[in-house]
Formats: structure tokens, sequence, C-alpha cells
């Protein structure tokens, strides 16, 4: 029954379009994003073109055969790097849409934190490890 379903390449296409859309959220929201990094980092508008198109290449690299398990991992670091801006942020009140210092403070940490161990665990399964995934459920369809 599972023959035909390709799970790590689902999941990683759903990845990837996340990550599409984040990256260019990045030239939308510029301002914003740039009021999440903390005050003593400069070139903020720089930083957040850079891993707006960070993003969009990731996107790319999951989706490559030849490229997804490096890529993955260093999705998983980005993933790593960018939370303490996200709790800097939460901390500060940054609404990133609307560029002010209005948002919904460490509420937002508690769905946040989660969800970016999730993502975290979402990469490294369809993209790192996802050899024993498919093994396993070829070897439960096969049974």
């Amino acid at each position: 029954m599972n023959k035909g379903l390709q799970y790590a390449l689902s999941a990683r296409i759903a990845m990837a379009t996340m990550l599409v859309i984040t990256g260019v959220a990045h030239f939308f929201y510029t301002e914003g994003m740039a009021m999440m990094l903390p005050d003593f980092i400069p070139y903020k508008m720089p930083i957040v073109y850079l891993t707006g198109i960070i993003e969009i290449i990731a996107a790319i690299g999951m989706l490559l055969p030849k490229y997804q398990n490096l890529t993955g991992w260093l999705v998983i670091l980005f993933f790593v790097l960018i939370l303490p801006s996200n709790i800097y942020s939460a901390i500060q009140h940054v609404n990133m849409e609307a560029a002010t210092y209005e948002g919904e403070g460490a509420i937002y940490l508690w769905y946040r934190i989660p969800l970016q161990l999730f993502f975290i665990g979402w990469v490294y399964f369809s993209c790192i490890n996802q050899c024993s995934i498919s093994a396993t459920l070829d070897k439960d369809s096969s049974q």
C-alpha cells in the first residue's frame, strides 16, 4: 500500500515551499525582520536580505538529491542560529509584519520554540534520515 508514496520527498517539498514563502517574506517585511536582531548586530537590512536568499537557496537544495543531505544539515544549523533572534524579538514584542514593538511578546515563544524543534525534526527525517524511513516503509509493505 505504501509503495507508491514517497513520504520523505513529500516532506521535502512541503518544507521547501515553506522556506520559499518565508524567504520571499524577507523582502516584504525587511524592516520588521531587522527589528528582530539585537542592537549590537550591524548591517541588519543586508542580513535580512541575505537570510531570505539563503532560505530560497536551501529550498532548492532540499529538492536536489545530490545536495539534500548537506542542505538538511545546513538548514538545521540555520534553524538553531535563528532561534535567539526569535527569543529576542519576543522579549522586545516585535511585530515583524507591522515593524512595531507591539507584538505578542513571550506568548509567541510558547508555540515558536516547539515549532522550531518540529521543523528541525522535519528536516532531519526528510533530508538526512530519509533512507531509514524509506527502508522501514519498504520493509513494512513487503510483509
